[in-house]
């Protein structure tokens, strides 16, 4: 009952902060310089008077602010997020499309990045004055000081020109038979440039966090108590310091889920890989404010579900953190 009450307090804060985000977002793109209506009918190839006043009447670009905004929500509650001007079809369709590309794109990049970070910042936080430590120090830095966009083009030059080992560009090649084990190598190549370039500096958050987290709960009371009764170094590390270690992990990974969703706009774009990314750059290219628009709440959307997701995989990991206690 406590953990019913406690999801649904949870779950109606969601609900108004996304209703939050699609208000404060269509306001925004409201006042932006430009008018819809003339790129409209600059691709039209007309600009008359009586041909702008037609398509603002097609599109409700006439109506007052208010009605717009009232006719929006109405619609997004129900999951439809408008109609794009540009692509000629529904955002919603249109971002579902999109939205298995960068899934892909983004777990796999978020699963390196743990797994490797979390590995590397226990093995220095073991000896953590050690030369391996001092190494994985330095490393961090400078992945995390490495802009995407860089590290994306120093990839393309290294594998495109000196070591021609993946493709560099889409998500499959054409001549790729659709199903069984060769589309999904095929996939799985294209995705190897991608996916490492967006988690590099992800891997290098990780590491530093998971060694100063370990470092913290080595010294720990339990630890030295874990030690004196004799059980294997290893044991003591991995099952015993590591489950309570990892809890800012989870934390920082639910909360920069939607930071990598943007970072892989960047990412999407030099490696024309076919997702949300690619797609938004397009609207905002082509002015296309239902679609900007919509993949901006479904992006957010997704940043909230992975924050509620987040507080109950710390009550999974950690019982001691009581459902119903008020943070």
């Amino acid at each position: 009952m406590q953990l019913l009450r406690s999801f649904m307090i949870r779950f109606g804060n969601a609900i108004a902060l996304i209703l939050a985000v699609i208000i404060l977002n269509f306001i925004l793109l409201h006042l932006a310089p430009g008018d819809i209506a003339e790129v409209l009918a600059g691709e039209a190839g007309g600009a008359s008077e009586e041909f702008l006043a037609g398509i603002r009447a097609t599109y409700g670009l006439d109506q007052p602010f208010y009605v717009q905004l009232g006719n929006y929500l109405s619609k997004a509650v129900r999951g439809d997020l408008g109609y794009s001007f540009y692509h000629q079809t529904s955002v919603t369709g249109l971002i579902l499309s999109k939205l298995g590309a960068t899934l892909l794109l983004v777990v796999t990049s978020i699963f390196i990045a743990i797994i490797l970070g979390t590995f590397m910042g226990v093995l220095a936080a073991r000896k953590p004055d050690g030369i391996f430590s001092g190494f994985i120090t330095i490393l961090s830095l400078v992945g995390y000081s490495m802009p995407v966009f860089w590290t994306a083009m120093m990839l393309i030059l290294l594998f495109a020109w000196y070591i021609p080992i993946f493709p560099i560009s889409g998500m499959q090649s054409t001549i790729a038979k659709e199903g069984g084990w060769q589309q999904f190598l095929d996939i799985a190549r294209h995705l190897v440039l991608p996916a490492t370039t967006l988690s590099i500096i992800y891997i290098a958050q990780y590491s530093r966090l998971a060694r100063a987290s370990m470092i913290e709960v080595l010294n720990a009371d339990f630890v030295r108590t874990a030690k004196a009764k004799g059980l294997v170094d290893r044991i003591v590390v991995y099952k015993h310091a590591l489950r309570n270690a990892i809890l800012p992990i989870i934390t920082i990974a639910g909360l920069q889920f939607g930071s990598v969703i943007s970072g892989a706009v960047l990412v999407e774009t030099v490696f024309n890989w076919p997702g949300l990314g690619t797609l938004a750059l397009d609207s905002i290219l082509g002015r296309d404010h239902p679609t900007l628009l919509g993949i901006l709440v479904f992006s957010a959307t997704i940043v909230i579900i992975a924050n509620l997701v987040t507080d109950f995989c710390y009550q999974l990991v950690d019982p001691r953190i009581k459902v119903g206690r008020n943070r």
